[in-house]
């Protein structure tokens, strides 16, 4: 095993095990927690309350399960290594198990000077040769969660090869670092493939990117891509969303800290919040491609995603969205759910109907 793997598995190791320390303290104090529905509203319009929420049954047993695991309400910061370290350990985990179930080839290599993973299936068809999608890969800007086990199911699914970008994080690279590398990998594909048989996609802050992205290449007058999927994602950066006060990571279950009145600023830098391409909400949607948006009923992001999949529908824009029920944020990435792989199908699905059909 590599050392930097090792030195992974190790970092997931201690943080887990001090998790199960700081739940083993919390389980007497969890066994007093209130047992009935509770709601007060202060003056200024805040609500108080209490609510007693089972599993829903309309998951899975396997998604049943995972909803159900408890995890300690106190919160364990980790340091950006070691998220990093859990990223990495994550990514290596969850791409030998996917390629099990979706078998692709992974090479690394630069387009335009940026660091990409290229992801193909074992065969790609006549047909699909002349597509490719680019995968903006999720981890909070700051660390790459995604870049493997958000392409391998959709390049085996769609039988096309995806660039997935690795691109710079924050807060060393703020605003718009990442952007201009997303942008510069784009462009570089314009050379070989036609806007409209690419796609664009990403979970959590490459949801965020990809709306960035699309908003970036209208404001320079270049091409859109054939289609965009926005799985958990938001437009707006100066408005928080009423989930985020309700959900943590995993929905309701771990800590729940209050949102803040900002967002950390680690990757907006110094950009006003509201500005077009930082907050495509306030870009001009209009002409926009097709657009799945993806999101789930425990989603922190839940409220943001919503509310962009709002402004394309008013700007005409012909934008899907689909809400799994109970789950939590980017769930999809729990490889081994059953509405996990309905979800890869979806995103799936939605490129093979989208792609060389639209501008």
């Amino acid at each position: 095993m590599k050392r930097r793997q090792l030195v992974a598995y190790v970092c997931v190791a201690f943080l887990y095990a001090v998790s199960l320390a700081v739940f083993a303290q919390d389980k007497a104090a969890n066994c007093t927690a209130p047992q009935s529905d509770t709601s007060f509203i202060d003056e200024k319009g805040t609500a108080h309350i209490t609510r007693v929420v089972p599993v829903p049954d309309t998951l899975s047993p396997e998604a049943q399960k995972e909803v159900g695991v408890g995890m300690p309400d106190a919160s364990n910061p980790e340091s950006l290594a070691q998220r990093r370290a859990m990223a990495s350990a994550w990514q290596v985990k969850g791409g030998e198990q996917m390629r099990k179930t979706y078998p692709v080839n992974i090479v690394e290599d630069k387009i335009a000077g940026v660091p990409v993973r290229i992801v193909t299936p074992l065969t790609i068809p006549p047909d699909k040769k002349d597509r490719v999608l680019i995968n903006l890969h999720g981890g909070g800007f700051n660390a790459d969660w995604g870049s493997e086990i958000e392409t391998i199911p959709l390049a085996n699914l769609t039988q096309t090869k995806v660039v997935a970008v690795l691109y710079s994080l924050a807060p060393e690279h703020p605003f718009p670092a990442a952007l201009n590398e997303a942008v510069g990998v784009y462009k570089a594909l314009l050379r070989t493939y036609q806007p409209k048989n690419i796609g664009i996609y990403g979970t959590s802050a490459g949801a965020i990117l990809t709306g960035e992205v699309a908003a970036e290449l209208r404001k320079e007058n270049l091409p859109l891509p054939g289609a965009l999927g926005i799985f958990s994602g938001s437009g707006d950066f100066s408005k928080i969303g009423d989930s985020r006060a309700m959900y943590a990571l995993r929905g309701l279950s771990g800590p729940l800290a209050p949102p803040a009145g900002k967002p950390d600023s680690s990757y907006t830098a110094t950009t006003p919040l509201n500005d077009p391409v930082l907050s495509p909400i306030y870009s001009d949607l209009k002409g926009f491609p097709p657009t799945l948006f993806l999101t789930s009923g425990r989603d922190l992001l839940l409220s943001s995603t919503v509310n962009f999949h709002r402004a394309f529908v008013n700007a005409g824009v012909n934008a899907q969205l689909v809400v799994f029920d109970g789950l939590w944020h980017a769930y999809w990435n729990e490889w081994n759910l059953p509405e996990s792989k309905e979800a890869h199908h979806m995103m799936a699905d939605f490129f093979d109907r989208q792609l060389g059909k639209w501008n």
